[in-house]
């Protein structure tokens, strides 16, 4: 592959620290190949360093921490087919380290807090998808994090997460209503008043009338679908599966809707469920269970976060296909 690919394809993945941005990353290296695609977090953009962070009272959330206008001048350069020297920042030390060189690539992924917030990289994105953690589910898995491996208490947990809320709700949240694809992590409805958040309910929701986006939907697109899978071919434990197609709003928007509640305990069966999921954009028969079972250790890979992460990035696949049929066909008439 040349140093100066053709067309860029530059995708951002956006949402909070610990909503599954690293395990996303993962499964889009597994449609792209590692070697074609770049990563860059944009921590590397943040102005000021841990110090002055706390010094000024301004969260690594606050847009006033971060660098936009270079974030922006860089992430067009590299869509330019340019080379660009990338700041750093060292999340061990808390400081902005000398800056790398950044080679273009296939394709560039931003991901971070603040990919879809300023427009001007919004409107450099070809694919943007925001994955928004509901806060019971947020709360639920920072407490097992963070007292499980960090020895921390209850009470500093539930005071770390009310200090970023302000933040949270005001430069990252908003974020979602411009991304062409959300990812909804959300307390099932499959047990009353459960509070272990093991058992989720994951929605994908895909804004309707962005080019090229085709959603994918339940055996009948357009109608709304409920669907109980369990039985001779599905292993279902308590609480069993349930899913769910159909059109519905979101942020004002026209969106439609592609839901999974509850787990399952065969990766290999979910081969049964694939096969009644039509436009997933898998090339073939059974990609999509293949590319579950490569992972099946990632966190989300027996409920919807795996399976929906997979058609989202299968999407994007498509997205980038579609961008450089257009490019070859350019070289061909130019």
């Amino acid at each position: 592959m040349s140093n100066n690919p053709s067309r860029v394809v530059v995708i951002g993945v956006a949402g909070d620290s610990g909503c599954g941005k690293s395990t996303f990353l993962g499964r889009l290296k597994d449609l792209f190949g590692e070697e074609f695609m770049t990563v860059i977090c944009l921590d590397d953009y943040h102005k000021l360093d841990r110090k002055q962070r706390k010094e000024t009272g301004i969260t690594a959330l606050d847009p006033r921490a971060n660098n936009f206008d270079l974030m922006y001048e860089q992430v067009k350069a590299l869509k330019e087919g340019k080379s660009v020297m990338k700041p750093i920042y060292n999340h061990e030390t808390g400081l902005i380290d000398p800056p790398e060189l950044v080679k273009p690539n296939k394709v560039v992924v931003i991901e971070g807090l603040h990919p879809i917030y300023d427009e001007r990289v919004r409107n450099l994105l070809d694919f943007s998808i925001y994955l928004d953690l509901s806060d019971e589910v947020k709360i639920a898995w920072k407490i097992q994090r963070d007292m499980a491996e960090r020895g921390h208490t209850l009470a500093d947990v539930t005071q770390a997460i009310a200090t970023r809320r302000p933040d949270f709700e005001a430069y990252i949240d908003p974020q979602k209503a411009h991304a062409d694809v959300v990812i909804q992590i959300l307390p099932t409805n499959l047990i009353a008043n459960d509070t272990d958040r093991k058992v989720l309910r994951v929605r994908l929701l895909q804004r309707n009338g962005v080019e090229g986006l085709e959603p994918a939907y339940l055996f009948d697109e357009g109608s709304t679908i409920s669907w109980i899978p369990c039985g001779t071919k599905l292993t279902c434990s308590y609480p069993g599966i349930k899913l769910f197609s159909g059109p519905d709003s979101w942020c004002g928007q026209p969106v439609s809707v592609l839901e999974l509640d509850g787990q399952f305990d065969r990766l290999e069966e979910m081969v049964y469920i694939e096969n009644h999921l039509s436009r997933t954009s898998a090339k073939y028969y059974g990609e999509l269970t293949q590319l579950l079972l490569k992972h099946p250790d990632y966190p989300g890979s027996n409920n919807g976060t795996g399976l929906l992460q997979i058609i989202v990035g299968l999407k994007m696949r498509e997205t980038f296909e579609r961008l450089m049929h257009h490019v070859a066909e350019e070289l061909v008439t130019a």
